[in-house]
């Protein structure tokens, strides 16, 4: 299960952060429209966050600090939705600018309720990641699912071998 949860997460953030990557001016109208930060943070928020959002997708696409990427998926998620929910609740009306476009315009309630669910969605895969962060198809050791190995060498399946106890010392033993 969790091959296709890390798989579907990552294409969020490589399409979120991808469609904001090749269009940074829009990107940043879309960040200074949640009325968060100053216009020079504002401008920095907008070009970092898509390298963030990419960087996320190829650690959880390659499965590489599945965990280290799930946690910090989920911190962005919250903040996202915080983010959504401030304007909200201030009365802006934009378009959240998670996958392209942003800025003002003209949405109803419905729209903020739609976006934050559709977060929420992507929580539970996060959380889902954080819980459970093995899964077949990863690069990363902590990653991969665990194997079980044998510690005893084949040829060694007597008990009294396998003990440590040589096979004369066991001959004199049933005497």
């Amino acid at each position: 299960m969790s091959v296709p949860v890390r798989i579907g997460l990552a294409a969020v953030w490589l399409i979120a952060g991808g469609i904001k990557a090749v269009d940074p001016d829009q990107s940043e109208i879309a960040v200074k429209a949640y009325h968060l930060f100053p216009d020079s943070t504002a401008y920095a928020v907008s070009l970092v966050l898509p390298m963030a959002e990419i960087a996320l997708g190829l650690l959880l696409l390659i499965g590489l600090a599945v965990r280290p990427a799930a946690i910090a998926s989920a911190v962005l998620l919250v903040l996202l939705i915080a983010a959504i929910v401030s304007v909200w609740a201030r009365g802006y009306t934009i378009d959240c600018g998670c996958f392209g476009g942003g800025g003002e315009a003209d949405v109803s309630w419905r729209n903020y309720l739609t976006e934050i669910l559709r977060d929420v969605g992507f929580l539970a895969l996060a959380a889902w990641l954080i819980v459970f962060p093995r899964s077949h198809l990863a690069l990363g050791p902590g990653s991969r699912p665990r194997v079980a190995r044998d510690d005893h060498d084949d040829d060694n399946d007597d008990p009294a071998t396998a003990a440590g106890v040589d096979d004369e010392m066991a001959t004199e033993e049933k005497h």
